[in-house]
């Protein structure tokens, strides 16, 4: 029987912040950060095949799974590249090796970028963010019109009340109809760590709403772009062939990296590490 991992807690910009680690004290430290609306435990299949070779360490990302919500909705990528830098700090760990979804993967290639000395090697899972094509719609947009949108969505979200399902089945209904290609027991997993009962016994999803929110000014583009191109370690970027997501083989935003190359998944969505499971974990093994 595998035993699961402990929990713990650290602290950065004031914010309770939590994580997993799966044990193995000694073994070179694997980190793997989770996207947006997700959960620490969304990791655990492939946390359980690599924790015999590896300190696998899984944090929720504030305002997520059990880490502390933000008091006035700030979840820039500039704030969670510090949460995860203190994390690697407080753990005094590094070089690390990181293993990232979506958002999760955007924060971390930055936080390589900047700390390149400090990651061993990178797998990013649709985690460039924005495909060329979004920019630039998005850049014809004035900066007013941008704020004045921002400022009535964070306005709009502060009157919006969680969602509640009236059990556990329901939102675990809801969990398989935004992701078709899990199975049912990835599904009820993920539903269960996801989830928190309210005081009437109703079921809400644990991630703060004004996660949906888009800072309305990150960086400027040619900033990321050079932190991809300070990245010194082997990088492997993933993406799945049903995604939304943008090739970066395609879109030309691969040669921004020194060390990288890309592995696309046939029948796989945004999840890919989900969807092709045993795929993934074949790939990931040879790559670390």
């Amino acid at each position: 029987m595998i035993t699961g991992p402990t929990s713990h807690s650290y602290y950065s910009q004031r914010l309770r912040l939590h994580y997993v680690d799966w044990g193995n004290e000694g073994a070179p430290i694997l980190i793997l950060l989770h996207g947006g609306r997700d959960h620490c435990r969304s990791w655990d299949w492939v946390a359980q095949e690599l924790r015999e070779d590896w300190h696998v360490i899984a944090p929720d990302l504030r305002g997520h799974g059990d880490s502390a919500w933000s008091a006035d909705g700030e979840y820039s990528p500039r704030a969670c590249v510090y949460d995860l830098a203190q994390l690697i700090h407080q753990l005094n760990a590094g070089p690390v090796t990181i293993v990232a979804h979506s958002y999760g993967g955007n924060i971390a290639l930055r936080y390589a970028g900047i700390y390149p000395d400090m990651v061993k090697k990178i797998v990013a899972i649709e985690g460039l963010g924005p495909s060329p094509k979004m920019m630039e719609e998005r850049a014809k947009v004035t900066p007013a019109d941008r704020m004045k949108e921002w400022i009535e969505s964070k306005r709009a979200s502060a009157g919006r009340l969680p969602r509640k399902y009236d059990s556990l089945d329901e939102a675990y209904t809801r969990m398989k109809e935004e992701n078709t290609y899990l199975s049912d027991a990835q599904a009820r997993h993920l539903t269960i760590h996801g989830i928190s009962q309210n005081e009437d016994g109703t079921y809400s999803w644990k991630f703060d709403n004004y996660m949906r929110i888009f800072t309305p000014y990150d960086m400027p583009q040619e900033d990321v772009e050079q932190f991809w191109q300070n990245i010194t370690c082997p990088t492997l970027l993933m993406y799945g062939d049903k995604s939304w997501a943008s090739n970066p083989a395609e879109d030309g935003r691969v040669q921004h990296f020194r060390n990288a190359r890309v592995k696309l998944y046939k029948d796989a969505g945004h999840w890919l590490h989900h969807d092709k499971l045993d795929e993934f974990l074949t790939d990931l093994k040879a790559f670390l």
